[in-house]
């Protein structure tokens, strides 16, 4: 009997799994791929930029109700929540909360990521790349913590209570981290300002943002999920400000830049003239 195509994708907040590769998920949900998702925090940091959602004190609840909605249109067959609370921002007070994903023990919250991962035994993991994207400190603790879980989950002296309870070590295949090629971003940021718009630098340094291009080892083509993928978006409502670089940016310069996912596979590197894969499963079908 052929093994099930099995795929976890590990984030930070809600909203991070459609703002981010929410095309690459919704393609292998559509081509029969069993498609999981833990998301780490309830997004409590984050802003209610339509006032009739509801207060600051329902943020989390909204989030996860915006999430469900998210996971319902990709096509996501599991959604874990790991539970922890939002960090915010680098330096701000959030920082600092005991119940907060930075603040979580590593061999806690690792082992939390190696029990889902005995469980749903995927061959592929995804998460964020070390730099979580933007430097938010919650993105590049979920990178941590599902980095130790990959090389841990195979491991059967590494959290044995797990055997007690009936799961046995699994080793994930592969794991990927998103990335957007550095030339594509600068290249993205310039057409925009020639068109008149100003991208928002509040959160983001803007010239270190992305990974150098040899570090996309595999390009997925979403061209066909880019509508689907905008509907997720749009599940988190709270989320959407006005002055967004997903609102500011038109749909056709989104669509001319957007229309594939990129990742960097972990141990490797492209060579030079080497070509980038174009599915996370190459290999494994």
């Amino acid at each position: 009997m052929k093994e099930e195509l099995s795929l976890l994708a590990v984030f930070a907040h809600p909203d991070d799994e459609s703002f981010g590769i929410g095309g690459t998920l919704a393609k292998y949900a559509a081509e029969g791929v069993k498609v999981s998702l833990i998301c780490a925090t309830g997004g409590e940091e984050g802003e209610i930029n339509d006032p009739s959602l509801g207060t600051r004190e329902q943020i989390a609840e909204i989030r996860e109700r915006e999430l469900r909605c998210a996971c319902d249109v990709l096509g996501i067959s599991e959604l874990h929540l790991l539970g922890c609370r939002d960090s915010g921002m680098a330096g701000t007070p959030a920082n600092k909360d005991p119940r907060s994903l930075v603040q979580a023990d590593p061999y806690e919250a690792a082992g939390k990521i190696v029990r889902l991962m005995r469980q749903i035994r995927p061959q592929v993991v995804v998460t964020f790349e070390e730099g979580g994207g933007y430097g938010h400190p919650d993105h590049k603790a979920a990178h941590r913590h599902a980095k130790a879980a990959f090389y841990a989950a195979g491991d059967p002296t590494q959290y044995p209570e797990h055997l007690a309870e009936g799961l046995e070590p699994y080793a994930p295949q592969k794991l990927y981290y998103t990335a957007f090629p550095r030339s594509v971003f600068q290249k993205l940021i310039q057409t925009a300002k020639e068109m008149g718009i100003e991208p928002p630098t509040r959160y983001m340094d803007l010239d270190s943002m992305g990974v150098p291009d040899e570090f996309c080892t595999t390009h997925v083509d979403i061209s066909a999920y880019l509508e689907v993928q905008e509907r997720a978006r749009q599940c988190h409502r709270s989320q959407l400000a006005p002055d967004s670089l997903f609102t500011l940016i038109p749909e056709e310069l989104r669509r001319q830049f957007r229309h594939t996912d990129c990742f960097a596979c972990e141990g490797k590197m492209l060579k030079e003239g080497e070509c980038p894969a174009d599915d996370l499963f190459e290999g494994l079908h």
